[in-house]
């Protein structure tokens, strides 16, 4: 079975007096596991389909199913539930919090479940740790590289161990070595855990790593195609 299936998804959003087609009427699915690229220009609905994905943004027209269930038909607070447990959002901006250090951010996700606090700053620690950031825990966002905040939100990402990481333009900014290691990353929790990532991106360093590539333009997959990574 599918881990992620859309069927005849359209996604229109107003702009004024104009409404904008982001997504026409798409259709695909994607298996557990699967390293996966969303490739394409600016404005072809590479953010749009990611924020489907993520459940933090819901189709006009079609079917979003995560494991089965149809997004369209979960209340928003069991919406919510599915978003925290179920989908790691790796934001192209971080969206990390300012006045926590990096740890701190990372322990957040676990706090929301209501696990302890040394618990999860044991987690946390290890996972900061792990991505090469032990001399930057105390660090806040502020006080850290692109590619070393681009981390810290990787780690938030993935300290619950989500089945689904989702990547708005994960390497988005990044010189080169960065863009690497954090693709090193990746590409090592999708094996070792089994964990389904999905990112958007026009960069063709990230499209040589990828299995899969889900090429769009104008709100429509012109190509979905496997490659030779991995």
């Amino acid at each position: 079975m599918a881990l992620i299936e859309f069927r005849g998804v359209s996604k229109t959003y107003r702009l004024g007096e104009v409404s904008v087609a982001a997504l026409k009427t798409i259709s695909f699915q994607i298996n557990q596991g699967e390293f996966v690229a969303l490739s394409g220009p600016s404005g072809s609905g590479k953010s749009t389909l990611c924020n489907l994905i993520g459940a933090v943004d819901r189709p006009n027209t079609g079917v979003v199913c995560i494991n089965q269930k149809d997004l369209n038909q979960l209340s928003d607070d069991t919406l919510s539930e599915h978003r925290n447990r179920s989908i790691g959002f790796i934001f192209q901006n971080f969206n990390l919090i300012n006045v926590l250090t990096a740890l701190e951010n990372v322990m957040l996700p676990l706090q929301l479940r209501a696990i302890g606090t040394k618990e999860a700053q044991q987690q946390a620690q290890q996972l900061l740790e792990s991505l090469r950031l032990s001399q930057h825990i105390h660090h806040r966002p502020d006080q850290l590289s692109g590619g070393q905040r681009q981390r810290v939100a990787i780690a938030r990402a993935l300290v619950t161990r989500p089945p689904i990481i989702v990547a708005d333009e994960p390497t988005a900014n990044l010189d080169t070595e960065n863009s690497d290691r954090i693709l090193d990353m990746m590409e090592h929790y999708n094996q070792a855990w089994g964990t389904t990532f999905i990112l958007s991106t026009h960069d063709p360093r990230l499209l040589k790593r990828v299995s899969r590539n889900i090429h769009l333009r104008d709100g429509a997959i012109v190509d979905d195609c496997s490659t030779s990574a991995n």
